[in-house]
C-alpha cells in the first residue's frame, strides 16, 4: 500500500509520498513513488505513483524513453496539463494490459493510479488525479487536493485545514501531519516520506526533501501532534451521561 496527495493552493503545489510498498513481520521494501520531469524556465512536471509496483515502473519507464527518443506526445511535447494526464492514462492502460496478459489466471491485480501535477509556460498551476482506467479528474477549489493509495486517514486534516490562501510552508506541514496519521493507522505506509514545493510561476523544482524514519523534524512533528490531539480532546465539553437526553 502506499499514500500519495498533492495540494494546490494560490502559491503553487505542494506534493508529498511515502516510499513503503511491502511490509511484513520480515520484510520491508522501498521504492520512491515522486518523479519528477523538469526543463527550467519552460515547464515542471511531477508524477505520484501508487498500486501495482510492475506497472507504475514500467508507465515510468516509457516516459522517459518517449522523452529521450522524441517520440510523440511526450511530456516535453504537450501544451497543456491536461494533455499530459490524458497521455500518462493511455500508457498506463497499456502497461496494465501487458502485465494482466502476463499473469493471467493468477488473480494478480495490476492496476495503477497516478498524480500529476505542475505547470507549463505562463498557465496556472494544477493538478490531476489518473484513474486505472485512464480517464482523470482535476483539484479543484472545493477539493484543493488530490490523493491516490491509502487515502481515507489523511483526509479530515486536508479538508479542515487547506484553503487557497494557505501558504506553501504551510501546506507542506499539513501534508506531513496527513502523512503521519495515515502512518499511525496503516502499517503498510511508511517512510522515507518525500515533499516538494513548487512556488507558482517559477517553473523550477527547488525544494525537495526526504525525511527518513528517524528524521528529527517528523520525530518531533509526530510526537507534537499526539500531543496537541490529546490536549484538544482533553478541552472538549463534557456531556452529562447519568441523565436522561431531554428533548
Amino acid at each position: 500500500m502506499t499514500y500519495c496527495v498533492a495540494i494546490t493552493v494560490d502559491a503553487g503545489l505542494v506534493f508529498a509520498s511515502d516510499s513503503r510498498t511491502n511490509a511484513g513481520v520480515d520484510q520491508l521494501s522501498t521504492y520512491s513513488k515522486m518523479f519528477c520531469f523538469e526543463e527550467p524556465g519552460e515547464r515542471v512536471l511531477v508524477l505520484l505513483t501508487a498500486g501495482n509496483l510492475a506497472t507504475s515502473q514500467a508507465v515510468v519507464m516509457q516516459l522517459k524513453r518517449d522523452m529521450k527518443q522524441g517520440k510523440l506526445p511526450n511530456l516535453s511535447s504537450v501544451e497543456h496539463l491536461s494533455e499530459a494526464a490524458e497521455y500518462v492514462g493511455e500508457i498506463s492502460l497499456a502497461q496494465q494490459q501487458k502485465h494482466v496478459n502476463a499473469a493471467a489466471g493468477s488473480g494478480l491485480d495490476t492496476s495503477a493510479s497516478f498524480v500529476l501535477g505542475g505547470q507549463i509556460g505562463k498557465a496556472r498551476p494544477k493538478v490531476f488525479m489518473i484513474y486505472p482506467e485512464g480517464n482523470f479528474i482535476s483539484a479543484t477549489g472545493e477539493t484543493p487536493y488530490q490523493q491516490i493509495g491509502e487515502i481515507k486517514y489523511g483526509k479530515p486534516i486536508l479538508d479542515r485545514i487547506i484553503r487557497p490562501e494557505t501558504t506553501l510552508e504551510e501546506a507542506a506541514l499539513c501534508a506531513l501531519v496527513s502523512m503521519d496519521s495515515t502512518m499511525r493507522s496503516n502499517a503498510t505506509v511508511g517512510p522515507p516520506i518525500e515533499v516538494l514545493l513548487y512556488e507558482a510561476g517559477s517553473l523550477r523544482l527547488e525544494r525537495q526533501f526526504s525525511f527518513g524514519a528517524d528524521h528529527p523534524y517528523l520525530l518531533s512533528l509526530k510526537s507534537d501532534w499526539e500531543q496537541a490531539l490529546k490536549q484538544a480532546f482533553s478541552t472538549l465539553q463534557h456531556f452529562d451521561w447519568h441523565s436522561p437526553l431531554q428533548n
